[in-house]
């Protein structure tokens, strides 16, 4: 892990007021404050008594910088005087101000997890442990105090005959009440004695007779959610048995667990059962599913089976006041089931309460975290099983190679498989067409998207009353915008990136539509001529928005927003419209779902009899060592959601690159075997998961600034590089224990190749570049990137924590550094 940084941390504080102290405390700062990362050193007051009792996990505003700002920070660790550093005058040392009342305390698993993260993901760990507290929570969004009343001691000697006959019938009542009904809320209490107003309540309350209290309630509505209550009658003999030996491993301890299974083999039936399995042990099941879309029908079928329990759903399209109210059923342990996306891995489960983790869809990017800290939303499940001494359970029907390579190779994961659908269905049909000569067969001069096999396709399935999926993982219209004049050669690009831009149809618009760019984000309008030879520009290539116009153009049956739909990023802005438009499909209002690749995975639909990809080659040619993986696990992945029912599925894939092997093998459904070609590969250019990766990204306005930078920074890492080999310190430490997808212990091959045509010694770490990003420029910032490669997840981490005590690595606005990163763009 990274070393205590051992500094004077005194130069921070100006002299410190004098007040009795009764220890001290590590503040991790909400700030990117990186030179101490056990967190700044601040005394506990004795007075007010719940501040000098404070524990780690607490939120606290502390004073910080010579000017005493005010700023909130968490308590990471208490100690007393003895514990001080010795370099630390403790007449110097400021006090913490109070506690932050409207934000929970944090359980200590949580602290542990945020340590271990801000060395592994090279963050602070104030920045770290901001990240898993919704700003809902700090904010105390939709808390609502209510006043509750219970009886109190009558004064000694005062007469009955005092109280009136209504504040009489108050006291009766009360009385009379079940303890579990008390106390009770002053309107409900008037209600039930017949009051016309509290008057006589508040007469009792001042005069001693009634005592009261204040109690904080999150007050949201929760959106309708589809409640499925089918119960399979029995597991299949293949699923019994991954339900009991994952059964097995539960109040063991920890360990990971790796569940592949072809989609419709009945991965989700196993995982509930296995959650009812730790609920009866009195624990928590926490579950991660990679995308938005996917918990309408995931939470759905939780809240049929768990009728009982309250289950908390936490994910980004939740209102604020949801996101809080579900937050605090969680925290409270009154939700013993959370299901929720990436951000739900820092569910604040109480300390010893967590029984299994279930992570599905696995080898999904979206558990990805593209801001600081960079963190994987499934390495940081399987740290936080490893805390909480629990089994995490990863399933996929296509798994990463590096989960994969766990389990069949390193043996550090424990294999199931589920190779058959589950019974009455089976896996579709693919076909696979040559997207070119479909374009070929079309006579007139119109684009098409949809071939001709594929429209008859459609055409079959809408008339037998079948509904179909149709994917294309791009937005917009269209994403070239050029001169027709091939000498002229202007294709428009974004004025703050250095890469093209996508045009969006929008009707209101006197223009047709605007202009976006999807890295910045920026918007235009559309131009009518080139600007370099005045021509009338045109818009060519494919989006979601244009297979839509062709499909209303090619099937009269289709009417947008009624009878179809398209789902993406720009039309779907809150849980509910994804609630929506999955619950209109189901009932069959919506014949077609069009959309990306959200789309794509963990949806179930019987009566889906068709899926169609329109180009399944939009990520193939990316300068990605992943993109063959991605278009394996795209096509596989929508192919799945056909057939599953009696009726049989077919799959109409398009592709640029019929012949291709990844495309070939998803059509069959052949994951082994794309696995084994895919791990050959990586193996002889010495590529993840045969080695760690680590990617730092300079980005400054200035292009020479930028490139200084980097440069400077990579010739300072290859010299700690040298050090480190030369003193022999390459090997493994600490970081190896308990780490992520891809890290066991020892299990790493050394002498693995690089693609840079050198070896990774066991000893050392190759830095290569400074080069410039595959998008040189993003919103007028230059982007340079350094990468890191090494045998093992301790020699990358030995470089980096010396980078970091050294001051060459900086994570900041123009330093980010990306560990184990998914993608090289």
């Amino acid at each position: 892990m990274w070393r205590r940084y051992t500094g004077r941390v005194t130069d921070l504080f100006a002299p410190a007021m004098s007040k009795p102290v009764v220890g001290y405390a590590h503040v991790a700062v909400e700030r990117a404050v990186d030179r101490y990362p056990d967190g700044l050193t601040y005394a506990v007051p004795a007075e007010p008594a719940p501040l000098a009792d404070v524990r780690p996990g607490r939120r606290v505003i502390v004073p910080l910088g010579r000017s005493d700002r005010p700023v909130a920070g968490y308590v990471v660790d208490r100690f007393d005087a003895s514990q001080l550093d010795a370099d630390l005058d403790p007449s110097k040392i400021k006090c913490i101000d109070r506690l932050d009342d409207a934000a929970a305390e944090l359980p200590g698993q949580l602290i542990d997890l945020a340590r271990w993260m801000s060395g592994y993901y090279c963050c602070p760990i104030g920045i770290t442990l901001a990240s898993m507290l919704p700003a809902a929570v700090k904010r105390n969004v939709g808390a609502v105090t209510r006043t509750l009343v219970d009886l109190a001691d009558a004064p000694d000697g005062e007469p009955a005959g005092r109280l009136s006959p209504k504040q009489r019938a108050v006291l009766d009542l009360l009385a009379s009440l079940p303890v579990d009904e008390r106390p009770i809320e002053i309107a409900d209490l008037a209600s039930r004695a017949g009051l016309k107003t509290k008057g006589p309540i508040r007469k009792l309350i001042d005069a001693g007779r009634l005592t009261t209290f204040r109690k904080t309630n999150i007050e949201a509505d929760w959106a309708d959610r589809a409640v499925d209550t089918a119960t399979p009658e029995r597991l299949t003999d293949q699923q019994q048995r991954v339900l009991d030996d994952v059964s097995r491993a539960v109040g063991r301890g920890y360990s990971t667990h790796m569940l592949y299974g072809v989609t419709g083999s009945g991965k989700t039936e196993i995982y509930i059962r296995l959650m009812q399995r730790v609920l009866e042990t009195g624990r928590s099941a926490l579950m991660l599913v990679p995308e938005i879309a996917l918990t309408p029908q995931t939470g759905g079928r939780l809240l049929g089976r768990f009728a009982d329990q309250r289950v908390a759903v936490l994910h980004s399209g939740l209102t604020a006041a949801q996101r809080h109210q579900q937050w605090s059923l969680a925290a409270s342990g009154a939700a013993r089931i959370v299901l929720g996306t990436r951000s739900a891995v820092f569910a604040p489960i109480p300390d010893d309460q967590l029984g299994v983790i279930v992570v599905d869809e696995e080898h999904d990017g979206s558990y990805k975290q593209d801001q600081a800290p960079r963190y994987h939303g499934r390495d940081v499940a399987v740290r936080r099983a490893h805390l909480a001494g629990c089994p995490v359970l990863l399933g996929s029907a296509t798994p990463s190679m590096e989960s994969w390579h766990n389990a069949v190779h390193r043996r550090s994961y424990h294999l199931h498989q589920l190779p058959q659908r589950a019974p009455g269905m089976k896996l579709p049909k693919v076909r696979i067409v040559d997207f070119a000569e479909q374009r070929r067969q079309r006579r007139d001069k119109r684009v098409h998207l949809i071939g001709p096999v594929m429209e008859q396709a459609i055409e079959r399935t809408l008339e037998t009353g079948g509904q179909a999926l149709i994917l294309l993982n791009r937005r917009g219209y269209a994403n070239y915008i050029a001169c027709p004049d091939q000498i002229c050669g202007w294709v428009m690009t974004c004025r703050h990136c250095d890469a093209t831009v996508v045009y969006h149809r929008h009707g209101s618009l006197p223009a047709g539509g605007f202009v976006r760019c999807h890295h910045c984000l920026s918007e235009q309008k559309l131009p009518e001529q080139c600007p370099l030879c005045t021509r009338r520009v045109v818009t060519f290539g494919l989006g979601t928005q244009r297979v839509e116009e062709e499909l209303s153009r090619k099937f009269a049956s289709l009417c947008l927003g009624t009878t179809m739909l398209r789902l993406d990023a720009d039309t779907m802005h809150s849980a509910r419209d994804f609630h929506d438009a999955l619950d209109r499909f189901g009932r069959g209002e919506v014949r077609v779902l069009l959309g990306t690749q959200m789309i794509a995975k963990g949806l179930d639909f019987p009566n889906v009899r068709l899926v169609g990809v329109i180009n399944a080659d939009t990520a193939i040619s990316l300068p990605d060592f992943r993109a063959t993986e991605r278009t394996f696990q795209l096509v596989s992945q929508v192919a799945g959601r056909g057939g599953r029912s009696e009726q049989p599925g077919h799959v109409i894939v398009q592709t640029f690159h019929p012949d291709m092997p990844a495309i070939q093998l998803a059509a069959t459904h052949d994951y082994p075997s794309f696995a084994r070609q895919e791990l050959a590969e990586r193996q002889q250019c010495g590529l993840p998961p045969f080695a760690r990766l680590a990617r730092i990204v300079v980005r400054d306005p200035d292009h020479v600034r930028a490139r200084t930078i980097a440069e400077r920074t990579a010739e300072a890492l290859r010299q700690v590089a040298a050090e480190s080999a030369r003193a022999g310190e390459g090997g493994r430490d600490e970081t190896d224990r308990g780490a992520p997808a891809g890290a066991a212990p020892g299990e790493t091959p050394s002498g693995a190749m690089l693609s840079g045509g050198g070896t990774i010694s066991g000893g050392g770490v190759q830095v290569r570049g400074p080069s410039a990003c595959v998008i040189a420029r993003v919103a007028d910032y230059h982007r340079f990137q350094v990468e890191l490669i090494a045998a093992t997840a301790g020699e990358l981490q030995s470089l980096i924590t010396a980078g970091r005590n050294r001051g060459i690595i900086t994570p900041g606005s123009t330093m980010a550094i990306d560990v184990d990163p998914t993608a090289l763009m």
